[in-house]
Parts: C-alpha cells; sequence; structure tokens
C-alpha cells in the first residue's frame, strides 16, 4: 500500500510540474511579446499643433479640439487595463467576466491584448491577440494549458488586427492625427472614413461623432470573422462611451463591439477601461 500510495504522489507531482512548465511557458511567450513591443516602440516626437487639423472634414476637427490641446506631448505608448465580459456565441446565455492587459505602440503601430475570460466556475482561457510587424496573431488556451486556437499568417487575420488598432486608437489619440499617417474622408457633417496603411495592408473605418466632438461609434462593412476555422467578410462594429480625461487627453472609458451578420445584432465584447497610462 506504502508503495502504491508513493507511486500516487510521484505521479502527481510529475504532473504539476508539467502543468506549472506549460502554463509558465504560455505567460513567458506573452510577456516576450510586450517587452518586443516595448523595445522596437519608437518615440513619438514633438508636441500637439491643433493647426494641421484645421483643414479636416468639420466632424473631425472637432473631435480632435474636443479630445487634446495644444502642447500636449505626442503618445508614443499606451497601457490599458480593462475589465468586462465576453460572450462566444450569439446564442450564450449573458456574458462571462474577461480581464485583460493591453499595450501599444504607435511607431510602428503594434499591440499586444492579453486577457482571461471565464469558461467555468474557477476554469478561464487565456487569449492572446496581436499585431506586430504588419501581422495579426491570436492564441488561446484552456487555463493557459490546452491549446483552443493558434492563428497567425493568414492576411485576412492581419487585416482585421489593423483594423482593430484603428478603432482602439481613440485611446490614444494622438495616433489618429493626420500627422501619423492617418487619411481622413468626410462622409457627411457625423461621420467621416479613417483611412491607415501598414504591412502592405490598408485599412478603413467610419467614425461616427457626436454634437461635442466624440467618438461614439466605429463601422466597418466587411472586417474578417473566423468561423470554425473560415474567415467570413462581416459587417462590425464598436460603440464607445463615458469620455474620461488624462494628461489634458480626452479617451473613452467604456466600449462595446459587435457582429452584424444577416442574422441579427451579435454583441460580444465589452469592457470598462479601469487604468490608462501613456508613455
Amino acid at each position: 500500500m506504502a508503495r502504491i500510495i508513493f507511486a500516487i504522489a510521484v505521479a502527481a507531482a510529475v504532473a504539476a510540474v508539467a502543468v506549472f512548465r506549460r502554463r509558465s511557458r504560455w505567460f513567458k511567450e506573452v510577456s516576450a511579446l510586450v517587452g518586443q513591443l516595448i523595445e522596437e516602440a519608437a518615440p513619438v516626437e514633438g508636441t500637439v499643433d491643433l493647426a494641421e487639423v484645421e483643414a479636416l472634414p468639420e466632424p473631425v476637427r472637432r473631435f480632435f479640439h474636443h479630445v487634446l490641446e495644444d502642447g500636449l506631448p505626442m503618445i508614443s505608448q499606451a497601457y490599458l487595463v480593462q475589465k468586462g465580459g465576453f460572450r462566444v456565441r450569439p446564442d450564450g446565455k449573458g456574458w462571462t467576466a474577461l480581464y485583460a492587459r493591453q499595450a501599444f505602440s504607435v511607431v510602428p503601430r503594434a499591440f499586444v491584448w492579453d486577457a482571461k475570460i471565464g469558461a467555468l466556475p474557477g476554469v478561464w482561457v487565456r487569449v492572446c491577440d496581436a499585431y506586430r510587424k504588419g501581422g495579426g496573431a491570436m492564441k488561446a488556451a484552456l487555463a493557459a494549458l490546452v491549446n483552443l486556437a493558434d492563428a497567425r499568417g493568414d492576411e485576412r487575420l492581419d487585416q482585421a488586427a489593423l483594423m482593430r488598432y484603428l478603432a482602439e486608437a481613440v485611446w490614444f489619440p494622438t495616433a489618429l492625427l493626420p500627422s501619423q499617417g492617418v487619411r481622413w474622408e468626410e462622409i457627411d457633417d457625423r461621420r467621416a472614413k479613417a483611412t491607415i496603411t501598414d504591412g502592405g495592408h490598408t485599412v478603413s473605418l467610419e467614425f461616427a461623432f457626436n454634437d461635442i466632438g466624440e467618438v461614439v461609434s466605429v463601422y466597418a462593412p466587411a472586417r474578417f470573422r473566423e468561423i470554425d476555422g473560415v474567415y467570413l467578410p462581416t459587417p462590425w462594429e464598436g460603440r464607445f462611451s463615458d469620455y474620461s480625461e488624462l494628461d489634458g487627453c480626452r479617451f473613452p472609458t467604456e466600449a462595446k463591439v459587435a457582429w452584424l451578420p444577416p442574422e441579427g445584432r451579435f454583441a460580444y465584447w465589452k469592457a470598462t477601461i479601469t487604468e490608462i497610462r501613456y508613455r
């Protein structure tokens, strides 16, 4: 009996070591991505000069005058903490908890989103979504152990990730200035199209603004959505609200994202920005 108990104890110890190593590998890989983003980020020199936005469409000009001030330092990097919810399927009941940290760089354009999403009581899915060197990547693992997804090297994923970067630049709005390579075209008195090119890809989003100049939504008539290994171009929307201010820069603290397929709106991500830092 003692030998059996000893063998079980040894097996349990070996399994625990294996679990620890696999989890450690996940966190090391994510930490390495963030470290590479920080190392590769170049400082964006200079300060905000709102004279550069005066010739832009009126809703865009109003936006920059609302969220920025002359003389503010240009943002080179942004770091966010998010708390919210996530849904995998439209027929899912309610929202599972989501906690995430996200790092951005402006030059070069890049982000790393490190999230944990509730799956079962006490069990989390770890998700790392990234855009770097013109390429998108997404990896997911149950409890940071069992691989659920590992996608990269597909231009449709690259475009979707770059589109996400453009939408989320509302959190560090100096990155949306024309001097940072964003082209703005008027749609009407409340909307304008923003376009960026990076890594050989060009993407656009329609930005909608309220009367005071806040971005209230972004929209793409076609963003690639992965369903069972197949990428389908699908209308997509992000909504923003509850603006706050940091160091003279205004940004939304509430966000919600949805796919808009023919069968109906599918809101799948929502979050509150609980912390934000700029460099």
